[in-house]
């Protein structure tokens, strides 16, 4: 899978993208993650990307001409392939499980950070597939949401995770146990010691009775 970020500030995804799962993801091949700064594809040599919203207004918005610009390049690294193109923005819908699952199955992610005080809107009516939003509340960027939607993907990934099965039972997953919702948030989970400041663990754990075990988790998913 590749995925294309187009951003202002490329520099911010070097710590997150270079450590754990993802690294070793991209250095296993199994996902290629590309990073554009969206001032490549700037007005003018001064690298403007931005201008006064029409109709006045705080703050700068976006213009059209970088982004379209860029996005025709980088659609064409990979032709006739299963493709999609999102906008991070707080109007977007708001991200989860499913739609991660519906984004590993592609074979191009193209992530535009939105930023300052928005895009011009031409960009999210004809440039793009969907907005997407992480939450209900607001960031310096669209940088942090495109990181979170690259990390949560990628562990879809067939591969990318040591066991296959390990996303089936996760939070928002379908749950393996026919008693839990889905999708649900996980069961409690306990290591050793057994016991710790008083504090012990589930006598049901230590039994070595599956079915109550199983049992036990469906009653305890949320």
């Amino acid at each position: 899978m590749q995925v294309d970020i187009l951003t202002l500030f490329p520099g911010m995804f070097a710590g997150p993208f270079d450590e754990s799962i993802l690294k070793r993801a991209r250095d296993k091949s199994l996902v290629k993650i590309n990073f554009y700064n969206q001032r490549n594809w700037a007005i003018d040599q001064r690298g403007t990307v931005d201008d006064r919203p029409y109709g006045g207004g705080a703050g700068m918005i976006l213009r059209i001409e970088p982004i379209y610009n860029a996005l025709l390049e980088i659609k064409q690294n990979i032709k006739n392939k299963k493709q999609k193109i999102i906008l991070t923005d707080p109007r977007g819908k708001k991200f989860n499980q499913e739609m991660a699952r519906e984004f590993a199955k592609l074979d191009q992610l193209i992530i535009v950070c939105g930023h300052y005080e928005g895009v011009d809107e031409r960009v999210r009516e004809h440039l793009v597939d969907e907005a997407i939003s992480i939450g209900d509340y607001i960031l310096t960027g669209g940088e942090i949401p495109a990181m979170v939607i690259t990390d949560a993907v990628t562990r879809l990934i067939p591969g990318v995770l040591e066991k296959p099965d390990a996303t089936a039972i996760e939070s928002f997953s379908t749950s393996l146990s026919p008693l839990a919702p889905s999708p649900s948030l996980e069961y409690p989970q306990y290591t050793r010691p057994e016991e710790f400041n008083g504090w012990k663990v589930p006598e049901v754990l230590l039994s070595g009775n599956h079915a109550e075990i199983a049992k036990w988790r469906g009653q305890k998913t949320s």
